[in-house]
């Protein structure tokens, strides 16, 4: 992938998913991202698997990697005079400035915007928060389960009726990886403003505004109407039978996506063998269809148990009607069509072995991106220092002080 940011000089200071994954992205996009972290612990996120809290194992923590591939790690203790010297220097060399800290924290530790901006008046400075700058609530922090899944109403949509309890995340970093590239997206179009204009923006985004926009379409029809949901319907009473899941014959599930019922109604029955239903009344068109739709999603439930998950893959392969497997993650990473399009990403381990990271949803010039591994904790403090100017004796001096790693 062309390095679109080459040049452009990043300062985060941030744990755990959310803005850490804007950091990644604006590496992967070329840009230098220098990762601050505390001298003794680290980014706690480094401590997830280890402390046992999320499976892993091997020299891949692969929860480091997702939102940390590409950077440069600083060890710096933020609380220290020499260690926040350090991170003022740093930002006035940089174009952008990144954190996730609390307000009171920016403002204890020093680097609130006029801070920054006291040292380098032109630099972009992006907060990504739990629930935004302003308000009641906004010295909490979050994380995307809460703040993301919960609050903004992905869970509550996301629950059968009759539930016992809401539907939980569907997996790790969900919510944080969609709200750390949007706030990359929005530092580049900062930067492109500064290029345009001089000016020098805060750019702001929270994990609640990200979780709202993801279920924006329901909250208009609230905002208008006072529906808590769109009525979807259940598996056994869809509006269209072919918007539904359907379980094959090995207990694994397709999904049918095909909003013209009319239209690929015949394709459908005839791909599966079963030509004599495009003509049958109670489904030939969509007005019969509606009064006989409990009917046609029965008779789709037997048809779709007679063959397996693979030879319903193979018999609906040429259909134009849109349709997918419902995958497994160990199936995704071998998709054929995101395998050609360069949808994983080979990354290089310290050890010479290899693994694989999806790199960022966005290409340019048709150019998969080629990632590089998450640092270890404070690997590059030597070099960033002594690319500030510092000599190897006030770099001892800072470490002997405990102010850098």
């Amino acid at each position: 992938m062309k390095a679109i940011l080459d040049g452009v000089k990043v300062v985060e200071v941030a744990a755990w998913t959310y803005v850490p994954m804007a950091g990644a992205v604006l590496a992967e996009w070329g840009a230098e991202v220098i990762k601050i972290e505390h001298p003794e612990h680290g980014d706690p996120q480094r401590g997830l698997i280890s402390s046992g809290l999320v499976p892993g194992g091997g020299s891949v923590n692969h929860m480091m990697e997702v939102p940390n591939r590409g950077k440069k790690s600083v060890g710096l203790d933020l609380a220290s005079t020499g260690g926040h010297e350090v991170l003022l220097k740093m930002a006035a060399g940089a174009d952008v400035f990144l954190t996730n800290f609390l307000p009171a924290a920016r403002r204890r530790l020093g680097f609130e915007v006029e801070d920054v901006r006291a040292v380098n008046p032109g630099i972009v400075y992006a907060r990504g928060s739990a629930a935004g700058q302003r308000g009641p609530e906004s010295e909490r922090g979050g994380y995307d389960l809460a703040s993301f899944w919960a609050r903004a109403g992905s869970a509550d949509i996301n629950t059968p009726p009759g539930s016992a309890y809401p539907t939980q995340q569907p997996g790790p970093a969900y919510g944080d990886v969609m709200a750390g590239l949007t706030l990359a997206g929005g530092i580049v179009a900062a930067l492109l403003h500064r290029d345009r204009t001089g000016e020098a923006l805060t750019v702001d985004n929270s994990l609640l505004a990200m979780g709202m926009w993801a279920t924006g379409a329901t909250l208009a029809g609230a905002a208008l109407f006072g529906m808590d949901r769109l009525p979807f319907g259940t598996h056994e009473d869809m509006p269209n039978p072919l918007v539904n899941y359907y379980r094959t014959k090995d207990g694994r599930y397709l999904l049918l996506n095909m909003l013209q019922y009319e239209r690929f109604w015949p394709e459908l029955v005839t791909a599966a063998g079963r030509p004599e239903l495009a003509a049958d009344p109670r489904f030939a068109t969509g007005k019969a269809m509606t009064e006989h739709r409990a009917e046609c999603i029965a008779v789709l439930d037997e048809i779709f148990a007679e063959r397996t998950f693979e030879e319903w893959k193979s018999a609906l392969a040429d259909i134009r009607g849109v349709w997918a497997p419902v995958q497994r993650a160990s199936e995704i990473i071998d998709d054929p069509q995101a395998r050609a399009n360069g949808y994983m990403s080979e990354v290089e381990a310290p050890d010479g072995s290899t693994f694989r990271l999806v790199p960022a949803p966005l290409q340019f010039d048709e150019t998969p991106s080629k990632l590089v591994r998450a640092p270890a904790h404070g690997e590059h403090t030597d070099e960033v220092l002594r690319g500030l100017g510092l000599t190897d004796q006030e770099i001892i001096d800072l470490k002997v002080g405990g102010a850098v790693l």
